[in-house]
């Protein structure tokens, strides 16, 4: 039996630290500024159960979890894994961007290559098959800090003046090691059990070694903080002012390890900066962990594709030309991304016995996408107008008669009625305008690192061999000698 939504939320009342308003919670689970998200990931689960075929799969100890788990020694398995990642997303219109099912496919790529990590340490190796197995069989709901804070960005790690600016290792002995220093982004820490920690960062052979690590613990852990950022569930007016944030504002966080101590059962990477960078691209961690997010993202495209029909609907433009054509391009955008996620699961590579989508693939879908999102916004923001803006200031105004007079005569709508009209706009102002939408499009443009650094591995994947070879062939087809030939001909 996969577990369900309250089997979930009770795992996470585990006396964590976590920090937000000047305040160390005691219980985020039922918090203001967590539980509408938690509930929203619990809700998952409970569809995980109730469509154990579209969503689950039996592991070799008889467990049923997530896809996300499992290994695509088949092709069929690939697609079977990225119809359901869309599936859970559609249950949150792809808002909630750190769900369940993204960490464990990372764990799942390394897994399938698990000869990276046997090449650089047996140790290492096998403390991470077992952990994959420990999560896997439990179905953890993960997040990871992959990401040292910023900082002074024009230093290393080792260069800043606290040596512990950035998690980096204390002490050792035959048990494990201690940790020390701040981790980000910790997106959707509140809704985790646990954390998977690593370096995407820089780092230097030799200087930057104690900052070379990899592990994962539980976020219950003794010395573990949490600092959450603002939460934009907490400040959501209520469901109907702000009906994205109030349930999916999975919230990011500093992770910061004082003196924590990590078992070596639990220790993946230890002082070799070449097997952080490793991790992630030599094996497939980097290609299922974005073919998720790509699931997802095709998703909610598609639901903002459908705001701005219901926006125009409302506002009484459906039918004219230069509207249908704004929508019209929205919608191609949408499916020229939904191709793109259909492309990474319908035509793979075989490698190492399993099926993974072409990296190029990948690459150029995260790339496009960056540069998609704030212009997708922008279209619908410029079709809404002056129409989010000019709402009433929360749903009680429907309470006083008369207000709700007031409202009746200058929130008019042909097709829908003056309640029906502001329900649309403000749902769109959430989306597209509200502090939580702004930090959708901060993320969507971010999330996979600044979108120079997506360009250049889009440069140094694409066969520029076969591209230039082309070129090359047509020009020494002809010459500047056989050029006036002909034309004396």
């Amino acid at each position: 039996m996969s577990r369900s939504g309250k089997h979930y939320i009770e795992s996470l009342r585990d006396g964590r630290e976590i920090y937000i308003n000047g305040e160390l919670v005691s219980n985020h689970v039922d918090h203001p500024a967590f539980r509408g998200a938690i509930r929203s990931a619990a809700k998952l689960y409970d569809y995980q159960a109730a469509n154990p075929d579209e969503m689950t799969f039996t592991t070799p100890t008889g467990k049923q979890v997530n896809r996300s788990w499992e290994l695509p020694d088949s092709r069929e398995k690939l697609v079977k894994r990225g119809l359901a990642a869309q599936a859970w997303a559609r249950e949150t219109c792809g808002w909630l961007g750190r769900s369940p099912d993204h960490v464990p496919a990372a764990l799942t790529g390394m897994i399938t290559h698990i000869d990276v990590f046997e090449n650089y340490d047996k140790k290492r190796a096998d403390a991470l098959r077992g952990y994959y197995e420990y999560a896997r069989d439990r179905d953890l709901a993960m997040t990871y800090t992959i990401v040292n804070p910023q900082g002074d960005r024009s230093k290393l790690a080792g260069e800043h003046d606290d040596k512990y600016h950035s998690l980096g290792v204390v002490d050792e002995d035959a048990e494990g090691i201690t940790v020390r220093g701040a981790k980000m982004l910790g997106t959707s820490a509140p809704l985790a059990e646990e954390v998977l920690v690593g370096v995407q960062n820089p780092l230097k052979e030799g200087v930057d070694d104690i900052y070379a690590l990899s592990f994962a613990m539980p976020l219950a852990t003794k010395g573990i903080k949490i600092l959450s950022r603002k939460s934009y569930e907490f400040d959501a007016h209520s469901e109907f002012d702000n009906p994205l944030a109030s349930h999916f504002d999975e919230n990011d966080a500093v992770i910061y390890f004082d003196d924590v101590k990590v078992p070596w059962e639990r220790v993946f990477i230890y002082k070799k900066t070449s097997m952080c960078r490793a991790q992630f691209h030599a094996t497939a961690a980097e290609i299922l962990m974005n073919t998720q997010s790509q699931a997802r993202y095709t998703v909610k495209l598609k639901f903002l594709a459908g705001l701005a029909s219901r926006i125009a609907e409302t506002t009484g433009v459906i039918n004219f030309p230069a509207i249908q054509q704004e929508l019209g391009n929205l919608a191609s955008q949408a499916m020229i991304v939904d191709g793109m996620f259909r492309s990474l699961i319908h035509d793979p590579i075989e490698r190492n016995g399993y099926f993974f989508p072409r990296q190029l693939q990948i690459y150029t879908t995260q790339c496009y996408g960056q540069d998609l999102y704030p212009g997708f916004v922008t279209a619908i923001r410029k079709l809404a107008g002056g129409g989010v803006i000019m709402l009433p200031s929360g749903v009680e105004d429907f309470d006083n008669p008369e207000l709700a007079r007031l409202i009746g005569k200058t929130q008019y709508s042909s097709v829908r009625s003056p309640e029906e009209r502001v329900k649309v706009m403000k749902l769109a102002w959430d989306a597209l305008g509200s502090e939580f939408g702004s930090r959708h499009t901060q993320y969507e443009m971010f999330y996979n690192g600044p979108h120079f650094a997506a360009q250049l591995r889009v440069f140094g994947a694409f066969d520029w061999k076969d591209a230039g070879g082309m070129v090359d062939n047509l020009l020494g087809s002809y010459s500047r000698e056989s050029s006036q030939r002909e034309a004396a001909e």
